[in-house]
C-alpha cells in the first residue's frame, strides 16, 4: 500500500463519498489511487479548481457534512483560494488535499514550485501541513479532518509527489512518532446558570423585543420559534440563516441589511430589546442605535461574540441548549400589541412586492422573475443564489417553508458559487430539486463552463432537477447601482455592459434543456417548464437593468440621486427610470393607491 492508497482509505473511514477536485501531475500518485480504489470516495470533475472548491463549499453547506477536495501542486492549488476562502468566512467545513513538487526539487525554482505553506497560512490558519514522511499521514489526514469539523473551517494537507508514492508505513511506539485516531464526539456546549439568568431579565424588562438569528440557529427551530412566542417579538433573518426559519410564520420578518427587507428595518429601528442568536451579521448601522435597546448575544464560538453591538451579555453556547434552558426563565408578555405591528407591518410588505413584481419593465422584471418562482418551489427545493442583484431579489421574493435550503456567499460575496453550491448539493442530496439564480457575470465568468459538469453527472441524481435561471441584463448590476446610490455616477459602460450570450441554447446543445425568455406573460410557464423537466434545465430571463436593488433603509431623496444619475448618462432611459421611481413610491406608500 502506498502512501496515497492510505489516505483513500482514511478518507473512506472518514465517511467521506465524495472529493470534488481537479487532475493534474501534482497529484498524479492520487490518482493511481483512485484507479485502484475503484474510485471509492467518488472523484467529482469539475471544469477549474475554483468550482472544486465552491462545490465543496456547497456540498458542506447543504448537507452539514465536511466538503473535500484536491488540486494538484502550484496553479491549481492556487485556483482554490477563492472557493476555500468563502468556505472560511462563511464558517463552513472544507478540507483541501494539495499536490507539491517533489522533496527532491524544493527550493529549486522547479515547475509548479510554489510555496504552499507560506500560501495557504491563513486561509487554512487553524491548520495546514505538509506531508514530509509516510508515519506522518494518518495524524496529518485526522487533525484536519477533525479540526474543520470542530471549528467549522478550512484545513488543508500538502503532499509532495514523490511522498504519494511511497510505500505506506504506520507510526510506531517511538519516541517523535505521533499515532492517531479518527472520529469527532459529539458535544453541546452549555452557559452557566447565571449568565442565562441575567440574559433572562433583560429580555423579560422588554416591551419591543426583536430578535436577529442567524446560521448558527438553523438547528434550533423550535426552540426560537417558543422563545419568540413567549417575548412576542418579531424575527429577521441574517441572510445565510434565510432557511432557519419559514416565512410563512407572520412575526418572521425576512432577511436583514442592505438585501433586507423594510419591516425588519423598521423593526430594528424601534425596538427596545435585542437577542441575537447564532448570527455575527457584521452591519451595526441596521440594527437598533446605540443606547436604543438592550442586547443580549448568543453564540458557540466565543471568538464572535461581543462584536458589531454593545451587549450587555454575550452568551456563548449551542443555540439549542442555550434556548432551551433560557426558556423556563422567561416571562409571557401579555401585551400583543408590538407583535401585532410587526406582522402587519411584514403583510404589507408582502403585498408591496407582490406589486413590485408587477412593475412593467423592458423587457422583464427581474423582481417578477423571483417571484413568479416562489408558488412553484417544491417544499424540499435547494436553493443557491449568486453575488450581485440576483441575490437581492433572492433575499426578498423567496418565502422558505418546509425543509427547503437556501445559501449564498455571505461574507467573502464572491461571484461564480451560485452553480457550483447546487451541484454540490445534488451529490448531497441527489433526491431534491436544487435551483440556482445568477446573473449574466456571474454565468459569463463560470457557470457556463460548469454546466459540462451537470451534463457529465446529472444521470446519477435520482431526481434530475437542476435549474440555473439567468438574469440576463447584459450589465453587471449590482455595481452599476451602486455606483449610481453610492457615488452618483452614471453607468460606466466600459467596465459595466456585457456581451448577450444565449445561455438556454449553449445548455440545449450539451443536452440539457433550456428556454429564453423575453416576455412577462412566459415567465410563469418557463418556471413550470423547467421544474417538470427530465434534465437539469436553463431559463435565460432578459431583464430590465434599470430596476433598481434599492435598499429598504433607503430614502426618498437617495433613489431620486441614483435616478438622476441614470437620466444624466442616458435621457433614453427616462422611461425606465420612471417606472424604478413608481416601484419606490409603493414602498413608501403601501396600500395607499396613489401609485
Amino acid at each position: 500500500m502506498k502512501v496515497s492508497d492510505h489516505l483513500l482509505e482514511r478518507l473512506r473511514e472518514w465517511g467521506v463519498e465524495h472529493v470534488f477536485a481537479y487532475p493534474g501531475d501534482g497529484i498524479n500518485g492520487l490518482l493511481g489511487a483512485w484507479g485502484r480504489a475503484d474510485d471509492k470516495p467518488r472523484f467529482i470533475q469539475a471544469r477549474h479548481e475554483e468550482m472544486a472548491a465552491f462545490q465543496a463549499v456547497g456540498y458542506a453547506k447543504f448537507s452539514g457534512r465536511t466538503g473535500v477536495c484536491a488540486a494538484t501542486s502550484g496553479p491549481g492549488a492556487i485556483h482554490l483560494l477563492n472557493g476555500l476562502y468563502d468556505a472560511k468566512l462563511d464558517h463552513v467545513p472544507v478540507v483541501a488535499i494539495v499536490g507539491q513538487t517533489a522533496r527532491t526539487a524544493m527550493g529549486g525554482a522547479y515547475q509548479q514550485e510554489v510555496d504552499l505553506l507560506a500560501l495557504y497560512k491563513d486561509v487554512a490558519s487553524e491548520f495546514c501541513e505538509m506531508v514530509t514522511v509516510p508515519q506522518q499521514l494518518p495524524g496529518v489526514l485526522d487533525r484536519a479532518m477533525r479540526v474543520a469539523a470542530a471549528r467549522r473551517t478550512v484545513t488543508a494537507v500538502i503532499i509532495p509527489a514523490d511522498v504519494q508514492d511511497l510505500e505506506y508505513e504506520a507510526p510506531t511506539h517511538d519516541f517523535k512518532m505521533v499515532p492517531s485516531s479518527q472520529g469527532l464526539g459529539h458535544y453541546a456546549q452549555v452557559p452557566a446558570d447565571e449568565e442565562l439568568q441575567r440574559c433572562a431579565e433583560i429580555l423579560n424588562a422588554g416591551e419591543k423585543v426583536a430578535m436577529l438569528v442567524g446560521q448558527g440557529a438553523r438547528h434550533a427551530r423550535a426552540e426560537v420559534e417558543e422563545v419568540a412566542e413567549v417575548l412576542g417579538a418579531g424575527a429577521a433573518k441574517a441572510l445565510l440563516g434565510k432557511d432557519v426559519l419559514p416565512d410563512t410564520l407572520p412575526w418572521v420578518t425576512g432577511s436583514i441589511g442592505l438585501l433586507g427587507t423594510r419591516p425588519s428595518y423598521e423593526m430594528m429601528r424601534d425596538c427596545d430589546t435585542l437577542l441575537v442568536v447564532g448570527s455575527s451579521f457584521p452591519y451595526s448601522q441596521f440594527l437598533p442605535a446605540f443606547g436604543q435597546a438592550r442586547a443580549v448575544q448568543i453564540d458557540v464560538d466565543p471568538s464572535m461574540v461581543g462584536m458589531r453591538y454593545p451587549f450587555e451579555v454575550n452568551v456563548v453556547g449551542d443555540a439549542t441548549e442555550t434556548l432551551k434552558r433560557l426558556l423556563p426563565l422567561l416571562e409571557r408578555k401579555t401585551d400583543r400589541s408590538w407583535r401585532d405591528g410587526i406582522e402587519q407591518s411584514t403583510e404589507r410588505w408582502w403585498e408591496v412586492m407582490e406589486r413590485r413584481a408587477r412593475v412593467p419593465a423592458d423587457p422583464v422584471n427581474p423582481e417578477l422573475v423571483v417571484h413568479a418562482l416562489d408558488p412553484l418551489l417544491p417544499d424540499d427545493a435547494i436553493l443557491a443564489a449568486d453575488s450581485g442583484s440576483a441575490a437581492n431579489w433572492y433575499a426578498r421574493h423567496l418565502r422558505m417553508r418546509g425543509a427547503m435550503r437556501g445559501s449564498l456567499s455571505g461574507t467573502l460575496a464572491t461571484m461564480g458559487p451560485g452553480v457550483p453550491y447546487v451541484i454540490g448539493a445534488k451529490f448531497a442530496f441527489p433526491e431534491r430539486p436544487a435551483i440556482a439564480i445568477v446573473g449574466d457575470g456571474a454565468m459569463q465568468m463560470n457557470g457556463m463552463a460548469e454546466l459540462i459538469t451537470i451534463a457529465k453527472y446529472y444521470r446519477e441524481w435520482s431526481d434530475p432537477r437542476l435549474v440555473v435561471a439567468v438574469l440576463n441584463n447584459q450589465d453587471l448590476n449590482q455595481v452599476t447601482w451602486e455606483m449610481r446610490a453610492m457615488e452618483g455616477m452614471p453607468q460606466f459602460e466600459q467596465s459595466q455592459k456585457l456581451p448577450d450570450v444565449r445561455y438556454a441554447d449553449f445548455a440545449t446543445g450539451i443536452g440539457l434543456g433550456g428556454v429564453r425568455v423575453e416576455k412577462p406573460e412566459d415567465v410563469t410557464s418557463a418556471w413550470q417548464q423547467a421544474l417538470a423537466a427530465d434534465r437539469p434545465f436553463v431559463i435565460d430571463f432578459r431583464t430590465d437593468p434599470a430596476v433598481p436593488p434599492i435598499p429598504p433603509h433607503a430614502t426618498w431623496d437617495q433613489f431620486k440621486a441614483s435616478a438622476m444619475s441614470v437620466l444624466q448618462g442616458d435621457s433614453d432611459r427616462a422611461s425606465v427610470v420612471k417606472q424604478g421611481l413608481k416601484a419606490k413610491i409603493q414602498e413608501f406608500l403601501p396600500g395607499s393607491g396613489k401609485e
